[in-house]
């Protein structure tokens, strides 16, 4: 199990490297991850979903992600509140409060699902979530230790030294410990280290002095990491901005509950694009040529963000003078006249006036759609890999100019005037041949050499590479079968 020091110090990507690392040499490897936080979710073969970080590590172990991988979900909708998925599927809504309390209902259900895994596979690499050392939320803990010591696995911390302090923080870390935790410590990995590897070599010292654990391995920050999908909305918020630099460009308001933003990634990777994601307090680009508005988690709390911003009177100028915008799932959904939320699924009951710019109307329900989606558009004649993962259902008269015909099966609404657009489909960008088709319906050129889902694997590959210099694979390999 792989613990980190602190959030964001590149636990999921390690995993996933790692993952890759130990299939390459013939092992059957599976990712699991007992909770997740996060709104990119991803559906996984067998009808539920889990963490998307969890769904790059199964791809990076050549299978495809299951329930099991990530058995609790937390996908938040407000500040202190999340709507909790158990193996896959919607469990309930709680307060951060609340669900302290609920977590020892939840350790069985992480256990059996750890348990069916580790039947399917010779090696099963665990991540943990934010720290262990945050141990005023240790009571009750399925993330971290509270797994580690349930399931009696080994651990190994990783510490990011690029945020500075990262002696500190594995000193610290092993300090608030108890003792029995502190004897599951195999060792440590630091990560994201800039610069002459030497000069740490005395900070080796140090750490074997304080805390008795070894070096598994030093991580040189390694800058193709962006482009692997993002976890979750802390990635975004790091790297707020323009990606790319080509000249068709395209406007993202940063919504509070943005989900499942790496729909765009493809578009990022293209050289003629620019992605600008838009920070609260800015406007939203006057040049884009094309105004995106993405998945959400709560379609209403954003929407009266959208307004509270002042991004609804920047699209609807956009519009008027002539630009196109496409909505996305919750995008999508805030395009048309209303949402309504009658039952209070994703906060306060009511309804809520959208941006009016689709003749459709949005009410959500119980049920969540969760589908993979393997089909031909034929509008375009373009083959799509994508999946549906929403609350609600969307009708109105602009529904009979669909933006997709998905063998047979029309899917999103298009204006009268063909300039405002929206799906529930995501990850059609990833299309290769779609993609293309798009950007030239809005004057742009895609670059004909750039294969999305290939360049992932590659990707893959050489994280794999990069670790395999740096990391003491064999020992790793000797902890997780000392188990």
């Amino acid at each position: 199990m792989f613990q980190g020091t602190g959030s964001d110090v590149g636990k999921s990507l390690l995993v996933a490297g790692l993952c890759r690392a130990f299939t390459r040499r013939g092992l059957r490897v599976l990712p699991f991850k007992p909770q997740n936080m996060s709104n990119n979710a991803a559906v996984t073969a067998d009808g539920g979903e889990i963490g998307r970080a969890q769904a790059l590590q199964a791809r990076a172990c050549g299978v495809l992600p299951r329930v099991d991988m990530n058995p609790v979900l937390l996908k938040p909708h407000s500040e202190t509140g999340a709507q909790i998925i158990v193996q896959g599927r919607v469990w309930r809504d709680a307060e951060a409060r609340r669900y302290q309390a609920l977590k020892p209902e939840l350790l069985p259900f992480v256990l059996e699902s750890f348990a069916r895994l580790g039947a399917d596979a010779d090696l099963v690499l665990v991540e943990g979530a934010g720290s262990p050392a945050e141990v005023n939320l240790r009571a009750g803990d399925i993330a971290n230790m509270g797994f580690a010591e349930a399931a009696d696995v080994p651990v190994v911390l990783i510490g990011d030294i690029n945020r500075g302090g990262v002696i500190a923080s594995i000193v610290g870390t092993h300090a608030l410990l108890e003792p029995a935790e502190r004897a599951r410590l195999q060792g440590y990995l630091i990560n994201k280290f800039r610069g002459d590897v030497s000069l740490f070599g005395s900070a080796v010292d140090i750490l074997k002095a304080r805390t008795g654990l070894d070096c598994l391995g030093i991580v040189p920050y390694w800058a193709d990491a962006a482009r692997l999908p993002a976890e979750d909305a802390v990635a975004l918020d790091r790297s707020l901005g323009q990606r790319g630099g080509g000249a068709f460009r395209v406007g993202v308001p940063r919504l509070p509950n943005i989900s499942n933003f790496d729909d765009l990634d493809p578009l990022s990777a293209e050289p003629g694009v620019s992605v600008e994601f838009v920070a609260p307090g800015r406007p939203l680009p006057r040049d884009a040529d094309l105004v995106l508005l993405p998945g959400s988690k709560a379609t209403r709390a954003d929407l009266a963000a959208l307004h509270a911003q002042g991004w609804d009177l920047d699209i609807l100028a956009h519009v008027r003078a002539g630009g196109r915008v496409l909505g996305l799932c919750g995008g999508y959904q805030m395009l048309g006249r209303t949402v309504a939320d009658p039952s209070g699924i994703e906060g306060p009951p009511g309804e809520s006036a959208g941006l009016g710019l689709l003749d459709v109307t949005t009410v959500l329900g119980d049920d969540k759609r969760l589908e993979r989606i393997d089909a031909t558009d034929r509008l375009s004649g373009e083959r799509i890999q994508g999946y549906e993962i929403h609350l609600g259902s969307t009708e109105g008269a602009d529904r009979a100019r669909p933006f997709l015909v998905l063998d047979g099966r029309h899917e999103g609404a298009v204006s009268a005037d063909g300039r405002v657009a929206g799906c529930y489909l995501h990850g059609l960008f990833a299309a290769d041949g779609w993609r293309a088709h798009f950007l030239a319906a809005l004057g742009a050129r895609a670059d004909e050499g750039l294969q999305f889902e290939a360049m992932v694997d590659r990707t893959l590959d050489r994280l794999a590479d990069h670790l395999e210099t740096v990391v003491d694979l064999d020992r790793l390999l000797a902890i997780a079968r000392s188990r």
